[in-house]
């Protein structure tokens, strides 16, 4: 692994300008065709013939773990997701460009219209965040950085410093400061959100890379930011960018407006980490990072520096639909994390689930979202077949909320609810020498009377390790566990190394599964 020390990032100082949302430029909007029907509402900003794909296909739905609950305003897109402190959900709507709340105890939405925003505006809303009463959120369309305050329901839009096509990301808030990564123009920005008046300062850090992108962003417990920087099919480096010596730096007395400092270690990403979209940081300042093009999250142990693979399940066969047969090797894409007490959180946007990892036990529970778009999959006359385009979610107590994009809901997985058995496996970990094998056993401790699906998954390439599993499903009965034998396999040609195997139970709701680590040694 290539480790640098002292990558050169330029800092560059400037002064943004709190502009009036009266006055900035706007993207051009879908022009009126003949097949175009007017409804006065959102609707209207597509035509009829892509108002199913990109507005809804039906009603709210719910299953034993998920419940949905219906936008009233046809066709508002929500994307970006957050809570306040007194369990208040919000969240931004692409194409109405309002900050709307939904209130889990009445149930109750309200949409907040922003007075500066075009007629027919669209905007993808990637991040947000809530802090002191204040909801701040980004927009790709129009480079800009939002702020709506809950208490006086106004809108406040600051100009996103760039010089050429940016897309302000995800963002975050720490100690005063927004942290914003630009996904197009390579770089994380730092603004100050505590400034009065119209002036406000602003930080860019560049990649290490020219020309790639930047994905989302976390900080570990001592102050520095770890992100990501990738070409698509070329790979690409983790950062880690020491944030406490750049402050100490910057007020210096020999800092000028324009200068070169080092403040980066970088780590090449292991070439099976393609696209790392989500990122986070958890307890023990490891990293996270989810693959959107595979089925594939990875660990970045800040201590060893070793990269670990993990893997979710099969998606669920009605989600990709598969009409064609030209899909071979479906996968669910990972998208973004998040880090709540010792879980790392994910939604599987390819795969319409939820995925819920427990650091310290290495068990995956994956709840399934009821609602489908067969617009987005290949369904052809498939029915109940779809994605709802699950993008933004956030994690509260025991809810994870999220927005269904082109499905108009927002959803609610409740994770206090018992799932209907316990998985466990007789091994966690086995140590195996070329043309090994080894047989455990999986017990499945039913909570309920139900049937489930066994599944197993490798993150071992060119069938290094291969499972054999006698039985693909099984009746459970209440209190009734069941043994099954599992056999590992590691071939006579097997490279040296750590993998994972994922062993899983599903049901129509909810896959249950548990992690094995198999080591093959020399």
């Amino acid at each position: 692994m290539l480790k640098k020390k002292g990558v050169v990032v330029a800092v560059f100082f400037a002064v943004i300008l709190l502009a009036s949302t009266a006055t900035f430029a706007f993207n051009s909007n879908p022009k009126k065709t003949d097949d175009m029907s007017i409804t006065n509402t959102p609707m209207d900003n597509f035509p009829d013939e892509q108002r199913e794909k990109f507005c809804e296909t039906g009603d709210a739905k719910s299953n034993a773990y998920v419940t949905e609950f219906k936008i009233p305003t046809k066709c508002t897109q929500p994307l970006a997701i957050t809570t306040d402190g007194d369990g208040m959900v919000w969240f931004g709507q692409t194409n109405t460009g309002k900050i709307a709340r939904f209130d889990p105890q009445s149930e109750q939405f309200t949409e907040f219209d922003n007075p500066g925003w075009p007629q027919k505006g669209r905007s993808m809303f990637w991040g947000i965040a809530y802090s002191d009463g204040d909801i701040w959120y980004t927009d790709d369309a129009y480079n800009s950085i939002w702020k709506f305050s809950t208490s006086d329901k106004t809108y406040d839009r600051t100009n996103y410093p760039t010089t050429q096509d940016s897309l302000p990301h995800h963002l975050k808030i720490q100690n005063s400061k927004l942290i914003v990564n630009d996904f197009y123009e390579s770089k994380i920005s730092i603004l100050d959100i505590v400034e009065t008046g119209q002036n406000g300062t602003y930080v860019n850090i560049p990649s290490p890379i020219p020309g790639s992108f930047t994905s989302s962003f976390d900080t570990d417990s001592q102050g520095n930011i770890w992100y990501t920087n990738w070409i698509l099919k070329q790979g690409g480096v983790l950062v880690k960018f020491d944030y406490n010596e750049f402050l100490e730096f910057i007020s210096s007395p020999q800092m000028t407006n324009s200068t070169s400092a080092q403040f980066s270690d970088v780590f090449d990403l292991p070439p099976t980490l393609g696209t790392p979209i989500g990122l986070s940081v958890d307890g023990n300042d490891n990293i996270w990072m989810a693959d959107t093009s595979s089925s594939s999250f990875f660990k970045f142990d800040s201590q060893s520096e070793k990269f670990t693979r993990y893997i979710t399940s099969d998606p669920d066969p009605l989600v990709y639909g598969n009409a064609t047969g030209l899909i071979k090797s479906p996968t669910s894409g990972p998208y973004w994390t998040q880090i709540d007490n010792g879980k790392l959180i994910f939604n599987e946007q390819i795969a319409n689930a939820i995925g819920v990892f427990d650091i310290t036990s290495e068990s995956l529970v994956e709840y399934n979202v009821p609602s489908k778009n067969p617009n987005w999959s290949d369904c052809g006359s498939i029915e109940e077949c779809g994605i709802s385009q699950v993008f933004g979610f956030v994690s509260s107590g025991d809810k994870i909320w999220f927005t269904e994009w082109v499905e108009n809901n927002i959803g609610m997985v409740d994770t206090a609810k018992a799932l209907p058995f316990d998985l466990q496996v007789s091994s966690a970990d086995v140590s195996m020498a070329k043309g090994d094998s080894v047989e455990i056993q999986m017990q499945i401790t039913p909570k309920t009377n139900t049937k489930a699906t066994i599944s197993h998954r490798t993150t071992s390439q060119f069938n290094d390790v291969s499972v054999l599993i006698p039985t693909a499903q099984v009746d459970l009965t209440e209190s009734n566990a069941q043994t099954i034998p599992v056999s590992i396999n590691v071939s006579d040609f097997a490279l040296p190394g750590t993998y994972k195997v994922l062993l899983s139970a599903k049901t129509s709701d909810v896959s249950v599964s548990k992690f094995v680590t198999v080591t093959i040694t020399e």
